[in-house]
């Protein structure tokens, strides 16, 4: 298995650094990549390339972010344009806070409580098991679930869930929802939740929030 794939996308190219793979193999796998398209000029589209770097759920270190930039440096046809992983780290969090639409929500939501707000909510409490968070907005949670979660209220099927919902009662999005089996969702990183075309209510990764709303991942920067 390769350790660095290029795909290319509709806004460009990902770069998927395979998280099972050592940074050493993923380094001389990545060499061997830019080497290969270096010589075979004709191999993309255009001759500057900008890479959206996908780390699936492994968050980089500062020492191995620099090892791999300084690598694609070596390449003048190739840049860096963003680094990302699935999961969400506490500093995209306090990136998200800084943006004027969006609220911090930091509580305790009891059985029986609900709790109502507007806009794009930051939540860093916890929800306990028949408690819910209903919000029109997005809902970036990086708390404790065990309840529900309604965004897009009362019937925005654009908005969407990003968080862990593992441990989630239910999730809503507009007028669909979904209640959450065990073992539904069992990777520990950030999931996506949002409305597919097909108005059903679907998951995906953080690394996918390009492709599933790229309205709202250029808006937030590109996390």
């Amino acid at each position: 298995m390769q350790a660095a794939v290029l795909r290319g996308t509709q806004n460009g190219y990902d770069l998927v650094l395979k998280q099972s793979a050592s940074l050493d193999q993923i380094l001389v796998d990545l060499k061997a990549l830019l080497e290969n398209l270096k010589v075979d000029p004709q191999a993309l589209a255009s001759a500057k390339v900008s890479l959206d770097v996908l780390t699936e759920d492994r968050i980089l270190t500062a020492d191995e972010r620099t090892r791999i930039e300084q690598l694609v440096a070596n390449y003048p046809r190739f840049e860096i344009h963003k680094i990302s992983a699935n999961v969400m780290t506490i500093d995209d969090a306090l990136q998200l806070k800084e943006r004027d639409n969006v609220h911090l929500l930091s509580k305790i939501i009891r059985n029986g409580q609900e709790v109502n707000m507007k806009g794009d909510i930051l939540f860093l409490g916890t929800i306990h098991e028949g408690g819910k968070l209903v919000t029109t907005g997005n809902i970036f949670s990086m708390g404790d679930v065990m309840g529900i979660l309604q965004a897009g209220y009362p019937d925005d099927e654009s908005k969407l869930i990003m968080g862990n919902l593992q441990s989630a009662q239910q999730v809503r999005i507009a007028e669909q929802f979904d209640i959450i089996e065990p073992d539904q969702l069992t990777d520990s990183g950030q999931t996506i939740a949002y409305v597919n075309d097909l108005h059903v209510l679907s998951y995906g990764k953080l690394g996918q929030l390009k492709k599933i709303n790229p309205k709202l991942y250029n808006q937030i920067g590109g996390i």
